[in-house]
């Protein structure tokens, strides 16, 4: 097998796991939220930076400022979702790079000293971060409903400040009865791997 992964853990993680559209009202705890966070803190990012941040809203007065700014089709699942998470790229995470990164720690001003390329940066590095964060969802047992769709503007002055840029807004729970929609399609390996 080329894999050293248990089958069991590729299918929880990949094969088998989709975006959830419903879920159980079961709580999702803060002790989760840290697992499923000290286990992906580990993922690569340039630098070692760590521009993803996460806030959960979990009040039910922070949730519903929240639904009034998703998309109509993301309203409903948002606000019966046991823990909303908004992931956002801290447009200022330069600011932690001699720490982060201490083999080179005038990185901070040398590549990071201009506000588009840290915006540049932030948004690429934190999408990854999002995308390890929502594989630990999966780890902890748990299911991710990722979703772009909402007033990106709205929800940073409802819950952020001008130097974070939302990303995405994320669903988390277990997975509730017709929580999936049908798999789609995904591209095959020759339709995407080129060797020059």
């Amino acid at each position: 097998m080329s894999l050293v992964l248990d089958p069991a853990a590729q299918d929880l993680l990949f094969r088998e796991a989709r975006t959830a559209n419903a879920f159980t009202d079961e709580p999702v705890t803060d002790e989760q939220v840290q697992a499923i966070y000290d286990l992906v803190k580990y993922g690569p990012t340039a630098f070692n930076q760590t521009p993803l941040r996460i806030t959960l809203v979990r009040s039910p007065e922070a949730r519903e400022r929240l639904v009034k700014h998703m998309a109509e089709g993301n309203q409903a699942k948002t606000a019966a979702a046991p823990l909303v998470a908004i992931l956002s790229a801290d447009n200022e995470f330069h600011e932690e790079l001699p720490a982060l990164f201490p083999a080179f720690p005038q990185a901070k001003d040398v590549f990071f000293a201009e506000r588009p390329v840290r915006e540049g940066s932030a948004a690429m590095n934190a999408a990854l971060q999002a995308a390890y964060f929502i594989v630990g969802v999966r780890a902890a047992g748990l299911a991710a409903g990722p979703m772009t769709g909402f007033d990106f503007e709205g929800v940073r002055k409802e819950f952020l400040d001008d130097d974070h840029t939302p990303l995405m807004v994320v669903n988390i729970g277990r997975p509730g009865p017709d929580a999936w929609y049908p798999r789609s399609p995904r591209l095959a390996y020759d339709d995407v791997v080129t060797t020059v």
